[in-house]
């Protein structure tokens, strides 16, 4: 395989493409829990829109590194803001309040954030508490994986050779944890963890669907990494279906 020259000497004695950090057994659910119904279950589904002038993302220097310079010929910006038909895309539908003492099974299939043409793919994402992520390096060239959370343990990982995957697991519930590389200054992404399923992405015109919630009056909130957060009140009925929308207004100064 041919070695980028950012890629450091000690790369070479890496003895394994894999490391995992071990997921504690699941204690199962607590006395008195509630499990969802999901024949009597409603959704939640909706947009979020932006409104304003939706600001220029900045453009990304590449020079540094060749590699990254191969895989965007063009050039390329940040992901501030990506916007499809005024519809908001990257934003973390989740949530917040309501559910009370409702059990969820943590899944045991990993989440996997890849890093891929020098970016982090994808940007947002959801993952469970308990539930195994999985960083990957999908380049030919060396990424550093730092993760700067809160309420859960950070970490700083090189990743020197392509197709390492790192198994990590965040613990406790957090929106957002920023990720960063420290390589390529310009690579971010941003992963909510979450203590139960109903949370979602924006996608297609910043679409989202929160999917067999139990009936109930719920605080729904849609985070943004620049424009911050909305909540919404929402009240579903048993095999209801509701429809909402949230709307960033933005204005141009301050939102870069």
């Amino acid at each position: 395989m041919r070695m980028n020259a950012l890629r450091p000497l000690s790369a070479v004695v890496l003895a394994a493409a894999c490391s995992t950090e071990k997921q504690a057994a699941p204690s199962g659910p607590p006395p008195n829990a509630k499990v969802v119904d999901e024949s009597k279950a409603g959704d939640v589904s909706g947009h979020v829109m932006i409104e304003g002038p939706v600001p220029a993302n900045p453009s990304i220097k590449m020079s540094a590194d060749p590699y990254c310079m191969r895989e965007n010929p063009n050039g390329g910006t940040l992901e501030n803001f990506v916007v499809d038909n005024s519809g908001l895309e990257n934003v973390f539908v989740y949530v917040k309040d309501g559910l009370g003492s409702y059990y969820f099974e943590v899944p045991t299939t990993p989440v996997k954030l890849d890093q891929k043409g020098c970016r982090y793919v994808p940007h947002v994402l959801g993952v469970r508490a308990g539930q195994p992520l999985a960083i990957a390096n999908g380049d030919d060239t060396l990424h550093n994986v730092h993760a700067m959370p809160k309420a859960n343990q950070g970490w700083n990982k090189s990743q020197a050779l392509k197709n390492i995957v790192d198994e990590k697991v965040l613990s406790a519930r957090e929106v957002m944890v920023p990720f960063k590389c420290d390589v390529h200054n310009w690579m971010h992404a941003y992963v909510g963890v979450m203590d139960h399923p109903y949370f979602a992405v924006t996608h297609d015109g910043g679409k989202f669907e929160l999917k067999h919630l139990p009936a109930g009056t719920y605080t729904v909130e849609a985070w943004h990494e620049k424009l911050g957060t909305q909540t919404q009140t929402v009240t579903i009925g048993e095999k209801e279906s509701k429809d909402v929308t949230f709307t960033f207004k933005v204005l141009l100064m301050g939102t870069n």
